[in-house]
């Protein structure tokens, strides 16, 4: 029976140390976001516009693990910010497609020394750092598999 009670120990669980990870790397990254008056999901929005430029709330969502209900309300707040404009797409008007515009591509330059900021607190050699990275998009992808089975 003790047995039975051991994978209840919270130093046995692998979702513990992920989440206090996060929630940790998402507080440090507050006195950098700060100045740039964003949260920490709104600089996630972003990167992923920088990086893949104009796309549809959808595919935001979807590469960004956050439902339309979450993905909402920080689009309107980087809309509002003069970082993002939000239009119907001309193919489906069903789908909203989200754009940067000049000055949310103005942010991208003063964003640029985050990464650098946050991970130097980061206590891991470079190649820890790239196993763990490997090994969190190797979870993510079982994860997506998994989701994407069970919807058909």
């Amino acid at each position: 029976m003790a047995q039975l009670y051991e994978q209840l120990k919270l130093e046995n669980q692998l979702c513990f140390p992920l989440y206090a990870c996060a929630k940790e790397i998402v507080r440090r990254y507050q006195p950098s976001l700060e100045p740039l008056d964003l949260t920490y999901t709104q600089y996630l929005v972003m990167m992923a516009l920088w990086q893949y430029e104009e796309q549809t709330v959808k595919e935001l969502g979807r590469r960004l693990w956050l439902d339309s209900g979450t993905l909402t309300p920080v689009l309107k707040k980087l809309e509002a910010k003069g970082y993002v404009s939000r239009r119907r797409s001309a193919m489906d008007e069903r789908s909203v497609v989200i754009a940067v515009t000049e000055q949310g591509n103005e942010l991208c330059h003063r964003a640029a020394q985050v990464p650098t900021e946050v991970g130097d607190c980061v206590k891991l050699s470079p190649e820890e750092a790239a196993q763990l990275h490997t090994l969190l998009y190797r979870l993510l992808a079982g994860m997506e598999e998994e989701s994407h089975g069970t919807q058909k």
